[in-house]
């Protein structure tokens, strides 16, 4: 057990820590962009994400029956780097969200304002459970749905929205 007190068992575990945060922030981006269609951005951190990873693997393949804090660093460094990747990809906030809003009573005053903001906004009447209501369509840019979000909640906090990723956009209006 004196091993672990020892500076090279720390500096081992947190290279190795180091390498996984890298490799799977890298990894959690490249499948992001995999089904965003980004095939060169793919290909790019593929390749890198890859390289980090046989460089950590071996390592500690290596070196875990010497040190078996490296084995702590791989799987924390994995862990983390999953959640870092993910933290990253939505501050990037790359892509196209589909919103669609119900509105029981004020769908044409939602419309006329998200409008008035320069979004495109598609009116539908339909019939609700408890009775007409408003479907707006639109689809934006992923970094203005809070924006968005904000908007439709203070004007009519009794709307229902939803959103979901938009892959292949042909034609049609988008906010420059």
């Amino acid at each position: 057990m004196d091993f672990l007190f020892t500076p090279d068992a720390w500096i081992g575990a947190l290279t190795i820590f180091a390498l996984r945060l890298a490799d799977m922030s890298l990894d959690t981006l490249r499948v992001l962009f995999v089904m965003k269609s980004k095939k060169g951005i793919a290909w790019v951190l593929g390749f890198f994400q890859s390289s980090i990873f046989v460089i950590a693997i071996t390592s500690v393949l290596s070196k875990v029956t010497d040190n078996p804090l490296m084995l702590i660093g791989y799987a924390a460094g994995f862990a983390t780097g999953n959640v870092l990747g993910m933290w990253i990809e939505e501050k990037l906030a790359i892509g196209h969200i589909h919103i669609t809003i119900t509105s029981p009573k004020l769908g044409v005053l939602l419309a006329d304002e998200l409008r008035a903001e320069g979004f495109a906004v598609t009116e539908i009447a339909a019939r609700g459970r408890d009775g007409m209501v408003s479907i707006l369509s639109m689809s934006v840019l992923r970094k203005t749905v809070p924006t968005v979000e904000a908007m439709v909640h203070a004007k009519d906090p009794d709307s229902f929205v939803f959103s979901e990723e938009v892959r292949t956009i042909h034609r049609g209006f988008w906010r420059s």
